[in-house]
């Protein structure tokens, strides 16, 4: 089992235990896009990306074909990571408002991310079996943030279904029935071992098929992300008489 968050890492990037994602990752690779033809693709699986004593997660789903498949880190070199590191900017998570390459300068302030699926998926939809045989990294990382973690910002349903149960796994009691997902979705979870409870928040995905339409705009995932931010900090979310960190 591995006993540091770099391990975890490691073993993430070595990982092939999924035959239909490896080869799609690596024909992907091989292919590229015509936009990227004389890039070099990372056409691996793609680790998390943040401090290992991060106090906030974001939970995404998995990486992106010409995106993180291409870059070698969560959320870089495409639309969807535009928008969201944006908004981390914005909420005060990040260093900088962009993220283009993995060696851009990007820095995450307290906040990690994660990913229940750390292989590109064909048509961004990874199966429930590929999703159950990465959650022991999922499962891992929790149980090593335990000491820090205290807010996580679950983007989409598909994310918001595959952490809960992790979750439990990992100490925190999951009520029953599971609470559904929705943006600005709010359940705070206890842990067994008696410590700081977890504080998730839904968000709808940061995805072209909402961000293009409307469905979601920066300013409600920053708003998302400052709640997480102030929990984190406060231990209150808003509208509980907290005031935000300047």
């Amino acid at each position: 089992m591995p006993d540091s968050i770099a391990q975890v890492d490691h073993d993430v990037v070595a990982c092939r235990r999924c035959p239909r994602l490896v080869a799609w990752r690596e024909e992907v690779a091989a292919t590229r896009r015509a936009a990227f033809r004389d890039e070099t693709y990372w056409g691996r699986a793609v680790p998390s990306f943040g401090p290992a004593d991060a106090s906030v997660l974001v939970v995404g789903l998995a990486p992106a074909a010409h995106g993180a498949n291409r870059t070698g880190r969560m959320f870089t070199g495409d639309r969807s990571g535009d928008v969201l590191v944006a908004a981390m900017h914005a909420a005060g998570l990040a260093n900088q408002p962009t993220s283009t390459r993995a060696d851009d300068g990007l820095e995450l302030i307290g906040t990690r991310m994660v990913a229940p699926v750390h292989c590109a998926p064909p048509a961004n939809r990874p199966t429930p079996a590929e999703r159950d045989a990465c959650s022991p990294f999922l499962l891992r990382e929790l149980e090593l943030l335990r000491p820090t973690v205290r807010a996580v910002v679950v983007l989409g349903g598909f994310g918001w279904q595959a952490f809960l149960p992790v979750a439990a796994r990992a100490g925190w009691v999951v009520p029953v029935p599971r609470p559904r997902f929705g943006h600005g979705a709010r359940v705070v979870l206890h842990h067994t071992d008696g410590g700081p409870p977890l504080t998730v928040l839904g968000c709808y995905h940061v995805s072209q098929q909402n961000t293009f339409t409307g469905r979601l705009t920066p300013a409600m995932v920053t708003d998302v992300l400052v709640a997480a931010r102030l929990v984190a900090t406060t231990g209150h979310p808003p509208g509980d008489g907290a005031t935000p960190p300047s």
